[in-house]
């Protein structure tokens, strides 16, 4: 059985993930793996990141405040 799924994020430039269902493959096993697939493709993260339009000052800030938890940690480590 050649069946090919195929799932697209975007018009242009987006990211594709392939899948082609194997002999004797059930339905059920070849959604497994397409989930699978798009997980580990970062197509859902991508897609929950863009659901919303976010200020690129919001995400400058959110990158900064995510530097100083992780300098935080990091040094609160060396001293233990």
């Amino acid at each position: 059985m050649d069946v090919y799924v195929a799932f697209t994020l975007g018009c242009i430039g987006g990211s594709v993930v392939k899948l082609r269902v194997r002999e004797n493959e059930s339905i059920q096993e070849a959604v497994r793996r397409f989930r699978k697939l798009v997980e580990r493709s970062g197509i859902k993260k991508e897609m929950r990141r863009k659901e919303y339009y976010e200020k690129p000052s919001d995400t400058r800030r959110r990158a900064r405040l995510r530097a100083e938890r992780r300098l935080r940690r990091t040094i609160k480590l060396q001293v233990h």
